[in-house]
């Protein structure tokens, strides 16, 4: 998958080419780092290569005690908007990742430099700490993570009062939680589609989702909640060291009024407490939102994220209160068409809308 740079102290090289020693190197590499995220896993090199096709441009160094950092990222070909260089797209997280600030400081400027000679307009970079760089991040975004218990038991009685009335009534409602695989797949992305046409946003392709659970193996898995034969919801959860993350769910708009998602989500924190993962991560939500108030009410607690645009070329088009407002009129356009149609073309607009 990646090959490993050879690269002096304090040096930096871009990582290519596939192959099981390479893919067994660079899991070796992250198991070394300070902190990675899940953004930082060898897997996406592959999944987002082979689903959408962007290049990957993957550095990696060595600090001047020997100690490896790394940053992923992929140069993203917009028709009309440019190109883009983003650590990571689709994902809530990336950045560089070292155990010394001087080398991910490297990092950052090589891969600027590595964006310029590919003509990228920016460089985007997501990261769960700050940079030393001259723009200030957009910190709105937050991830929303809850220390477990190895005793589902004692996670029920942390739960609020409120909490644990919702879930009991939900499961008197006659809604039932499952998990599995890839055969589960096809009832999940029917729910993620709708909801998906429901918000006015483009979806992820079908074969995205299918990348993720075939690269990922035993350590990603779907939670379906259905009533009767029908699902009415579900999410996809992958491992990540001690982390059971979710960055995809929904649950079907005409079932809301029986809070399905209080079942799924609470069955997929029992799971994982009796796995015994350290921390469940909910994922990003912007502060203040209903989605963010939701991962709260279970006792999440924020962590800061840092999204930097840095610009290379000087922008041009639209203001961004014309941006904005053409972008809700497509938000409402896009909610009246067929389901079958957003399920056609979104996955072709919603791989370079890499948020």
């Amino acid at each position: 998958m990646l090959t490993p740079a050879a690269s002096a102290p304090a040096g930096v090289a871009p990582m290519h080419g596939e192959g099981q020693d390479t893919t067994v190197w660079a899991h070796r590499v992250v198991d070394e780092l300070r902190e990675p995220r899940l953004a930082h896993d060898p897997e996406w090199f592959t999944v987002i290569r082979h689903a959408y096709g962007h290049e990957p441009l993957y550095l990696a160094g060595e600090d001047e005690s020997g100690r490896p950092g790394v940053l992923p990222a992929f140069v993203v070909r917009r028709p009309f908007a440019g190109t883009v260089v983003t650590s990571m797209p689709f994902l809530d997280s990336g950045g560089p990742c070292a155990w010394s600030p001087a080398l991910a400081t490297v990092l950052v400027e090589r891969l600027l430099g590595e964006a310029r000679r590919v003509g990228a307009r920016a460089v985007e970079l997501r990261c769960a700490e700050r940079l030393p760089v001259a723009q200030e991040p957009a910190d709105h975004k937050v991830n929303l993570t809850l220390p477990l218990s190895s005793d589902p038991d004692q996670l029920w009685q942390r739960l609020d009062t409120a909490v644990r009335t919702k879930v009991r009534k939900v499961s008197r409602a006659g809604l039932e939680v499952e998990f599995g695989g890839p055969e589960k797949l096809p009832a999940f992305y029917g729910a993620f589609a709708a909801r998906m046409r429901d918000l006015g946003s483009p979806v992820h392709a079908y074969g995205f989702f299918h990348a993720v659970l075939a690269s990922f193996g035993p350590r990603a898995r779907i939670a379906l909640v259905r009533k009767g034969d029908t699902p009415v919801g579900g999410l996809l959860a992958l491992a990540f060291r001690d982390r059971l993350v979710v960055p995809w769910s929904a649950c079907l708009k005409e079932h809301f009024a029986s809070r399905p998602n209080m079942l799924l989500y609470w069955e997929t924190l029992r799971t994982a407490c009796t796995e015994g993962f350290r921390y469940f991560d909910f994922g990003r939500s912007t502060r203040g939102s209903g989605t963010y108030h939701f991962k709260l009410q279970w006792g999440a607690q924020e962590e800061p994220l840092f999204w930097y645009r840095i610009p290379l070329a000087a922008l041009r088009g639209a203001s961004a209160a014309g941006a904005g407002r053409g972008a809700d009129l497509a938000v409402r356009a896009w909610q009246h068409l067929p389901l079958a149609v957003t399920t056609s073309l979104g996955p072709r607009i919603r791989r370079y809308l890499i948020q």
